[in-house]
């Protein structure tokens, strides 16, 4: 970007929208994310402190959660969900510049915490479905294990960076890692995103969900890939569609988040 095209109001506009549209997003999506660390605390949480696995069979979406008998395997299913639980309110804090520039001894230690849960969630979920078989599904298995590899390749590629000191590569690769972490997330508000486009009426779920697997994580990464490159630079109608298609997702985003919310608060009721 020129520093004509930064200045001219049009390039102007621009920037503020496509910024805007950032702030949009991430608001959103820290809301949904944060309820559902409080969701995942609260119905895992006492079930597993207690032994309480078969209260798990409330959450019907579940598809292979305890299993009689199985003590290690169900172990590993509450390690990982409470994982995920971690990762939506410790991946949101790190990714706020205003965390990395205020304390960054926070965020450098904050971040290591992240890379080693992320990690972790990623092998489970490995264990969990070729070793457990939680998902029956050949198609689930194998985007399971491409997220487990992104999150664990990405994890790599954001620490090298860091101790390289190339600080905007290592955001680049930090945020791809938040992405991906967060696929359960993105998996589910695409799923209820989904139902409410058909009204309500779950019709042709069990397709999308073989998509959608693939696709919470895919989609997110591209949407990521296309914002950056309107970030660096192009032309102000570029950065201008960019804003609008960002806060078009946004809006879908939050329609999944706020269906699913109400359907994990619905299971403590």
């Amino acid at each position: 970007m020129t520093l004509q095209a930064s200045l001219s109001p049009r390039g102007a506009l621009a920037d503020r929208a496509l910024a805007a549209s950032a702030q949009f997003w991430f608001v959103t999506a820290v809301i949904g994310q944060w309820a559902f660390l409080y969701y995942i605390v609260a119905f895992y949480g006492p079930s597993t402190l207690s032994g309480d696995f078969p209260a798990w069979a409330r959450n019907t979406l579940l598809l292979k959660g305890y299993v009689a008998g199985d003590t290690a395997g169900n172990l590993t299913f509450a390690a990982h969900a409470l994982l995920a639980g971690i990762i939506a309110f410790g991946g949101a804090l790190q990714v706020l510049p205003q965390l990395r520039n205020r304390w960054p001894a926070v965020h450098r230690w904050n971040g290591r915490l992240f890379l080693v849960v992320a990690c972790g969630l990623a092998v489970s979920g490995l264990y969990l479905v070729w070793v457990r078989h939680t998902n029956p599904a050949l198609l689930g298995s194998l985007a399971t294990s491409l997220n487990a590899a992104l999150i664990l390749a990405f994890a790599g590629l954001a620490l090298a960076a860091a101790r390289g000191r190339d600080f905007a590569a290592h955001r680049r690769w930090a945020l791809r890692l938040y992405l991906v972490s967060n696929a359960q997330w993105f998996m589910r508000v695409g799923f209820f995103a989904y139902v409410l486009a058909q009204g309500g009426h779950p019709v042709g779920t069990e397709l999308f969900g073989e998509i959608w697997s693939f696709g919470c994580i895919l989609v997110p990464l591209a949407v990521l890939e296309l914002f950056l490159r309107a970030q660096r630079g192009g032309a102000p109608r570029a950065r201008l569609a960019m804003a609008a298609g960002l806060f078009s997702v946004t809006l879908v985003m939050a329609a999944g988040a706020i269906g699913f919310t109400l359907f994990s608060l619905s299971l403590l009721a």
